[in-house]
């Protein structure tokens, strides 16, 4: 899209929430190449901003970025960010394990800042970055923004779905009720340099094996730069207030073939292959444990969680491509490529 077509002008300011993360400094670079030059890039105070440092000392057109730092739990701290901000790209979320803390983290800090926004009264655009977790997945179709969520969020035993799926709630009825102007984007495995592990959509190593679990399921991948770029485009496309977009890339691959190729170009190791029939009754008899003792042995493994994960899924980016006029730029090839590239130099440092 052209300059023009866009909600906001090239120095309208800008914030981006949860900069200093993986998918952050990938949005501020493609702010800058879309020509916007008034970006506030706010961080938490214990944030590494050395990507970010990176992205900015790549700026040639004087473009200014102001990094802050602050936490989102803080009224005053978002009030501070979003200061006249006509757009805010709110990336940050709860890392925690625990239900309470990726609960405040990510509910509690994304209400603290619709609030600052709405003190503001310039807000044009909130992108509310969510995620393929809150899908309940029970349809046979392919999974797209029209596919089903959670109705009980609980009960897959993930505090980052949870918290995730209440977020969305909470964006919602801002809108509803306030007329917060807002998108939702929802990334499926986001991937490149300098996030090394394995999605655990392939597989998982916690009882001392690598258990494959995937199969010939394909896998919801999107490069980095490709998903930065669906994220910049749902906060400045006009027309598209209230909407939901899932964000993949093209060529998905299966998790088959990601697995092979990642002990092919990174790191050989065991694998166990689990066929899907065993890998459900297995969760299905861990669920059962866990009601039967009362939780002494958590839910960790659950039907929701295998249909989430494990389920065989197609994928579509129909809407993105239709509504936001989005490609990918980096092909699933060369993406892969720079991942496991990536993954070496880590292994080697």
């Amino acid at each position: 899209m052209e300059r023009n077509d866009f909600i906001i002008r090239p120095g309208d300011p800008i914030l981006v929430t949860g900069a200093g993360g993986f998918i952050g400094p990938a949005v501020v670079a493609s702010l800058l190449r879309h020509g916007f030059r008034n970006l506030r890039a706010f961080v938490r105070p214990s944030s590494n901003v050395t990507r970010l440092d990176a992205v900015a000392d790549g700026n040639r057109d004087g473009a200014r970025i102001d990094v802050v730092r602050g936490n989102l739990l803080s009224r005053e701290d978002c009030a501070a960010a979003a200061k006249d901000a006509a757009v805010i790209f709110h990336l940050a979320s709860g890392n925690g394990k625990s239900f309470p803390d990726a609960f405040a983290n990510s509910v509690v800090a994304t209400r603290n800042l619709l609030e600052a926004s709405l003190e503001q009264n310039c807000l044009r655009r909130f992108v509310n970055t969510s995620s393929f977790a809150v899908y309940a997945n029970t349809q046979r179709t392919p999974l797209d923004e029209t596919s089903p969520v959670m109705e009980r969020p609980e009960s897959r035993g993930e505090a980052y779905a949870y918290a995730k799926a209440k977020q969305d709630d909470l964006v919602a009825g801002y809108g509803a009720k306030f007329g917060v102007p807002h998108v939702t984007v929802r990334p499926g495995s986001v991937f490149g340099p300098g996030k090394n592990s394995i999605t655990g959509r392939v597989g998982i190593d916690s009882f001392g094996v690598y258990l494959h679990l995937g199969g010939s399921n394909r896998i919801p991948l999107t490069y980095v730069d490709n998903c930065a770029d669906a994220i910049v485009l749902a906060g400045l496309t006009p027309g598209v207030e209230g909407e939901v977009f899932n964000i993949v890339d093209d060529n998905l691959p299966t998790s088959r073939k990601f697995l092979s190729l990642y002990k092919r170009h990174v790191k050989s190791f065991r694998s166990l292959y689990v066929p899907h029939s065993l890998s459900f009754l297995l969760c299905w008899m861990w669920e059962k444990y866990s009601g039967w003792s009362e939780c002494q042995l958590p839910p960790a493994f659950n039907r929701s969680r295998w249909r989430a994960e494990w389920k065989r899924t197609r994928y579509s980016n129909e809407k993105l491509k239709s509504r936001l006029g989005w490609s990918p730029n980096v092909s699933m090839t060369d993406g892969l490529d720079r991942y496991f590239q990536g993954c070496r130099e880590t292994q080697n440092a």
